[in-house]
């Protein structure tokens, strides 16, 4: 799991993501303490990942060619994909202006599990990406503008990636002054089955 950020405004909405996909072979219980660094924030660049990879028998292939956001009829759609030894969780985020909702995707149904309105950030990632984006907004945010918002994210995703190997240098972005419909865009990913990429 890597790093999708929004602002949800009453004026539009804006969401980045990363690009960042990692395939782990090898040892389950190595897997998951090569994960467990990783996530923490304890490995910081690519070298240090594919050093400590080889040091413990793990084999990693990196992409960072992985759409993980998206603008589909005024609805901006973001996902990650969390996994924890063998079982694998997805979330996905829908933002357009004023109103955002968070759905876990479920044996390929999707469950709302949050819902929020305007003038918020939301984060989803792992443990040191949402530390990097806390920090972030709580010292840099002081209200503004979807445009102050997303130069605040863009920010973010380049401190990110210069802190945690978990997230790519390179990301989208995508925008919506669009106050659409997300309710009928989860109906209609859930009954699609619909991945974002």
């Amino acid at each position: 799991m890597t790093l999708v950020i929004a602002f949800i405004g009453e004026q539009g909405a804006v969401m980045a993501g990363d690009m960042r996909e990692i395939a782990f072979g090898g040892d389950e219980l190595l897997i998951e303490e090569l994960e467990r660094e990783l996530y923490s924030g304890s490995i910081s660049s690519d070298n240090d990942l594919t050093e400590r990879a080889d040091a413990i028998g793990v084999t990693i292939r990196l992409r960072d060619d992985k759409t993980k956001v998206m603008q589909r009829d005024g609805v901006l759609v973001g996902e990650v994909t969390e996994t924890e030894g063998a079982s694998v969780r997805c979330r996905r985020l829908y933002a357009a202006k004023g109103n955002y909702a968070i759905a876990e995707l479920v044996d390929s149904r999707l469950r709302v599990i949050q819902k929020g309105r305007a003038s918020n950030f939301v984060v989803l990632g792992n443990d040191i990406t949402k530390r990097v984006a806390d920090r972030c907004i709580r010292e840099m945010w002081e209200g503004g503008t979807v445009q102050d918002a997303l130069r605040l994210i863009m920010l973010t995703m380049q401190i990110a990636a210069g802190v945690t190997a978990s997230v790519s240098r390179t990301f989208v972005l995508v925008h919506t002054d669009t106050a659409a419909d997300i309710s009928n865009a989860i109906a209609n990913d859930s009954r699609e089955g619909k991945n974002p990429d």
